[in-house]
């Protein structure tokens, strides 16, 4: 999008400079990145960048609507459940498809949204690092909500040390250096001074949590969770702590907020930016033309388990007991939004929000694109392709 741009960009662009960017990029983590990099950024007009992030703080404010927050109990498990629970979500991230309106043109359409903290550390480094190689204009931001970059790293480190030593805060995740994203954190155990801890290792004293460092127990004081339970659940881990105990800790993006605000929530927005979505148990004839349609499980990560126009077959094969733990919603037609050398590219654009305490409005503070030719928009799902993938977002300020 921004035609100028992008004519100029893919006029300039060359494979060499790619692999080197990928090669700096790499290096400046200081760790792998599992997924592919798209060979472009995304340059995003200023009118589609201000919808989407207003869009998004809109969307956030229905999730904490009070009614809302009372039916959403019900995604909460006993077990899965962690006391203490924060009056809003800190994190929030939002996505959209860039589709197609009514008029050829291009409209923001949300795809999901989660309470859960994103890739903030690795998409400032990823915007940084291609507006100094690809030699973009310096009037381009990539920051959003009208932060500039001192300004988004500020308010992480409030978000997430708060008033504690940084020795004392973990980012805690499952075997976090073998996961797709220890890039991000690497990026922000770098940004904030902070521990990066294995959820499987740390160790429960009395009601406290600690890390080991050098031989030394050090106490955990306030934790970034980036742990999924779903994906510790289903690999048969047994952790050190059960969620629900009474744990001496505070949390910077609180558990619960994972299953409180998911695709569980898309069937209560009424918003023009929301496509239909019910839950399955509440379907009581399947539409006739289900190709129009995608079917969901509630939780998952990476779109594992979407199937985009189920069969019939499909829809009835989910058993009776799973079925409020699935959404049908109307599908959404991407518009081939970016034109490359390899035809026109569909794009998700995410806003990644911070809702710091006692403000009255979460904050837009980075963007996130995805870029695919596929059925799906993961990488996952368009492998063997070239100008698809994780890329950063640029606009005009």
């Amino acid at each position: 999008m921004i035609p100028e741009l992008r004519k100029e960009f893919n006029a300039r662009f060359t494979e060499r400079k790619y692999q080197l960017f990928q090669q700096r990029l790499t290096e400046r983590c200081r760790a792998e990145i599992g997924f592919r990099i798209c060979e472009t950024p995304f340059f995003v007009p200023r009118h589609i960048q201000q919808g989407c992030e207003e869009g998004a703080v809109e969307l956030a404010m229905l999730a904490h609507d009070p009614d809302y927050l009372a039916i959403s109990d019900a995604a909460l498990q006993p077990e899965h459940t962690v006391r203490n629970q924060t009056e809003r979500a800190m994190f929030f991230v939002v996505d959209f498809a860039m589709a197609e309106g009514e008029n050829g043109e291009i409209v923001p359409r949300l795809v999901e949204m989660q309470g859960f903290p994103s890739l903030m550390g690795f998409q400032l480094a990823f915007a940084e690092l291609a507006q100094e190689h690809w030699e973009l204009p310096d009037s381009l931001s990539y920051t959003n909500g009208g932060h500039t970059r001192q300004q988004v790293v500020g308010l992480l480190h409030r978000a997430i040390v708060a008033q504690h030593d940084p020795e004392n805060v973990v980012l805690l995740e499952l075997d976090p250096w073998n996961q797709k994203t220890c890039c991000d954190f690497q990026i922000m155990r770098e940004l904030l001074g902070i521990h990066v801890a294995d959820i499987r290792f740390v160790k429960k004293i009395g009601e406290k949590l600690h890390y080991e460092q050098d031989g030394r127990l050090v106490p955990i004081h306030r934790i970034f969770n980036r742990a999924i339970v779903d994906e510790i659940q289903k690999k048969g881990v047994t952790l050190p702590f059960n969620w629900y105990d009474e744990l001496d800790v505070e949390w910077a993006g609180h558990p619960n907020w994972y299953f409180r605000i998911s695709k569980f929530t898309l069937p209560y927005l009424n918003h023009p930016l929301v496509p239909q979505s019910i839950f399955l148990d509440r379907v009581a004839e399947l539409p006739a033309n289900l190709d129009d349609f995608v079917l969901k499980p509630l939780y998952s990560f990476a779109g594992a388990g979407v199937i985009v126009g189920p069969t019939e077959a499909e829809v009835n094969g989910v058993p009776a007991e799973q079925r409020d733990k699935y959404i049908l919603q109307k599908r959404i037609t991407y518009a081939e939004a970016i034109a490359t050398p390899e035809g026109g590219t569909k794009a998700e654009y995410r806003i990644m929000l911070v809702w710091m305490p006692g403000e009255e409005r979460p904050r837009p503070i980075m963007g996130l694109v995805r870029m695919g030719r596929g059925r799906m928009m993961g990488v996952d799902f368009n492998r063997n392709m070239t100008w698809i993938g994780a890329g950063c977002n640029f606009y005009e300020a």
